[in-house]
């Protein structure tokens, strides 16, 4: 059991007087395959060492009771009215669960629920997922109903997506769920069929935060998604056997670029050649080839930093930091951007020098203490409650 539960059950006996059972689901770092899961594209996500933790127990008067540790602060709903409104907190992502939950016909009685986290917020490593999963994860288990991988994943992000307003896809909630240890994603997000693929032994992933905060609800983020969107529609007008951007080649869109936007056709650019690195990046890793890869996240940074527009000054920064350390294969934003974390790939004996070097030079070039994690791959919410983590 992870520390992070006992804490947490302790924490729920002491709020409602009862024992409940407690749920995890980790964080998120995306390697590669950034702003595809919505356009049906591929991603090369992995589970992380962050973790919400839900712990639920129930209650008989018909009410649903979210209390966060981290806000200090309890919302309560009306389990059978819940409708899609939401109120603008923390809260609207556990509720947007229920809600979704409710969509697929399961019937939760009342509960009380206690969340407690780890994860950084807004640092791009998807602490709303987590949230959401951990949410879900709880509430199925107090319905006593099991969810596949690919329904669950489904049923958070409709919550994310109609409930809490947030246009992301389903990279987050799918490998939040399904992710395993030692093991990176390979996830195609039409289809839902995903590859698990070794990152070499001798290799350590390294988050470093900017700690420039981000928000996916609202603001640029929507504004990308949007001008995507639009982009993807000519191209679907336009080229016969286009449906999603995934479908589309560069020569499709050069041939539709005086029918759209000079943003529309870059961030549809931006889509299509990040789809051809992530299928590249999934053979460099099959191969062992580790240069390749970091060459690929350099090249998949410069573009979500030119073509997408979604970087800043301070993520940069970072990248540039990274890529002149020894023992560093590549650097590059991770998440939805405009602030949050890069995502390095470095030698495992050089690990310990590089946070070292990055946050020091960063802080003389920002005067911003950055905070560095280097992480393994880890289960997911469905693995962890099978192994009883």
């Amino acid at each position: 059991m992870l520390e992070m539960e006992r804490e947490s059950m302790l924490l729920h006996r002491q709020r409602f007087g009862v024992d409940g059972v407690a749920f995890s689901a980790p964080a998120r770092v995306n390697l590669i395959g950034e702003h595809t899961d919505y356009t049906g594209g591929f991603v090369l996500p992995m589970a992380i060492g962050f973790h919400t933790v839900a712990v639920v127990s129930p209650r008989g008067d018909g009410w649903g009771a979210f209390y966060s540790d981290n806000y200090g602060q309890q919302e309560r709903y009306e389990v059978a009215s819940l409708g899609r409104t939401r109120r603008g907190y923390w809260s609207d992502y556990p509720a947007g669960v229920l809600w979704s939950l409710k969509r697929e016909g399961i019937s939760v009685g009342g509960f009380n629920m206690s969340l407690k986290g780890d994860v950084p917020l807004g640092a791009g490593l998807s602490s709303s997922a987590s949230v959401e999963v951990a949410t879900a994860m709880a509430l199925l288990a107090h319905a006593g109903v099991e969810m596949p991988l690919e329904t669950l994943a489904k049923a958070c992000r409709r919550a994310e997506n109609e409930y809490v307003g947030a246009k992301s896809g389903i990279m987050d909630p799918f490998i939040v769920a399904g992710g395993v240890a030692h093991r990176a994603m390979l996830l195609d997000c039409r289809s839902l069929a995903y590859e698990l693929l070794p990152l070499p032994d001798d290799v350590r992933v390294v988050i470093c935060n900017s700690m420039v905060r981000h928000a996916v609800a609202t603001g640029e983020y929507g504004d990308r998604r949007d001008e995507v969107e639009v982009g993807q529609a000519v191209l679907r007008r336009e080229r016969k056997g286009i449906e999603l951007l995934r479908d589309a080649t560069l020569e499709d869109l050069e041939a539709c670029k005086d029918k759209m936007s000079a943003a529309s056709f870059a961030r549809c650019r931006h889509i299509i050649t990040e789809n051809g690195r992530v299928m590249e990046a999934r053979q460099a890793l099959l191969a062992g080839d580790m240069v390749r890869f970091g060459e690929l996240m350099v090249e998949a940074h410069a573009s979500m930093r030119d073509d997408f527009a979604a970087s800043c000054a301070e993520v940069d920064t970072l990248v540039e930091i990274a890529i002149r350390q020894p023992g560093c294969f590549g650097a590059r934003i991770t998440g939805g951007g405009f602030g949050g974390c890069t995502v390095n790939v470095v030698k495992e004996e050089s690990a310990e020098a590089f946070v070292e070097s990055v946050r020091r030079e960063y802080e003389a070039a920002t005067g911003i203490t950055a905070d560095c994690f280097v992480c393994a791959p880890s289960d997911g919410a469905l693995a962890l409650a099978r192994g009883g983590a």
